[in-house]
Parts: C-alpha cells; structure tokens; sequence
C-alpha cells in the first residue's frame, strides 16, 4: 500500500517521532533556541496525546582508544589542534551539559537511545525496533539539521521508511547551513512544519 498524502504519512498508529540529540550543550548553541523549544514541545506534547512512540538519542562519545581515527583527525582539524590529546571532551555521560534539555526532557514511557554517530540507524536497536513496532513512517527533529538529521533521515530513506523532517523543530548553530540542508533534503524526503502535522493529529 502506497500512502498518498501526509495524512495517511503520519498517521499515529504507524509513526515514530525521533528527538535528536537535544541535550544542553547543543541547544545553546543553535541559532534559534526558544523559538525551536516550544515548537518541538508542541509536537511532542501532541504525539504523547496521540501514543506516538518517541525516541530520544543522545551524543555518548566512545573512550578516545576505540574512537575511529579518522573521527580524530576530522576532530583535530576542526578544533585546529595537532595533537589528539588536546582535543576538548564534551557531552560527557553525566555531565549537565549531556543532559536532554528540561523543556522537552523524556518520560519514563520514552526510549533514549545513547549513540556515537551521526545516524540513528548506526550502533543502535533503532531499526529492529521500529520494525517490531510496525512503524512506517519517521518523524525527525532535533540538533543539527546537517549533521545527525541529514544522516538520519537519508538512512530512513535508504531503508525505506517514509521519512518526515520537521523543518522548524531542527536547528543548527549555523542558519545558513540549516536552510540549505532544508532544502537539499525536500529532494529525497518531505520536510514539513510542525503545525501540518499537528493539524492531522487533533
């Protein structure tokens, strides 16, 4: 069966919604803030009332030894350092900057997924178990649109879901980079606002 309009799309007995990496440290830093928080909280408020399973990752980086080496040296040249042990440590499990942001914060009904990629579909259960679930269709918001969200959301493809980016519940530090990858993304999945999904779901 083909779904043939965002009706049928995010109808909540088939959609997941993905929260992505919204933990302190990366909030702060987005161009956005408030405006992205109560957007997202609006969704997600929905979604609850609507038994839309949601999944909630978060960045948990590797111990340096069995970071990829190439991970390393993308990391030394972004933070303009030759020496690998001078790299910060950030997002450290534990830490309040790790912690998902308290305006959108996870209920013990919620899966929080910790990973080290930048795809929800790598190093995780995340397939298997929206599989299992029967879902059909991804919903993606979250932190940052041309990092975790690109990826993600391309993989969804990749594997088939029908994949649903919502445009303004991602954000990035960098607007620019947020509103192309918007729209590179409208070529292989749709990219909608919040309020077009909340609408289908009251």
């Amino acid at each position: 069966m083909i779904y043939l309009n965002l009706n049928e799309i995010v109808d909540p007995s088939h959609t997941a919604l993905v929260v992505w990496d919204v933990q302190n440290l990366l909030v702060n830093l987005i161009f956005n803030k408030e405006t992205f928080l109560n957007n997202l909280k609006s969704l997600i408020n929905i979604a609850r009332n609507n038994n839309v399973p949601i999944i909630y990752s978060k960045i948990t980086p590797l111990p340096r030894k069995y970071e990829s080496t190439f991970r390393i040296f993308m990391l030394m040249k972004r933070f303009g350092v030759k020496d690998p042990d001078k790299l910060p440590r950030f997002l450290i499990p534990g830490s309040p900057e790790s912690e998902i942001h308290k305006d959108v914060c996870p209920l013990e009904s919620d899966v929080v997924l910790n990973k080290h990629t930048t795809s929800i579909f790598i190093g995780t259960n995340f397939e298997n178990m929206m599989r299992n679930r029967g879902i059909k269709t991804i919903l993606f918001t979250g932190i940052s649109t041309e990092m975790g969200i690109a990826s993600s959301a391309r993989d969804s493809c990749n594997r088939g879901f029908y994949t649903v980016v919502i445009g303004n519940c991602v954000s990035s530090p960098k607007l620019k980079l947020h509103e192309a990858t918007l729209k590179i993304l409208q070529r292989v999945c749709l990219v909608e606002p919040s309020e077009t999904v909340i609408k289908d779901w009251k």
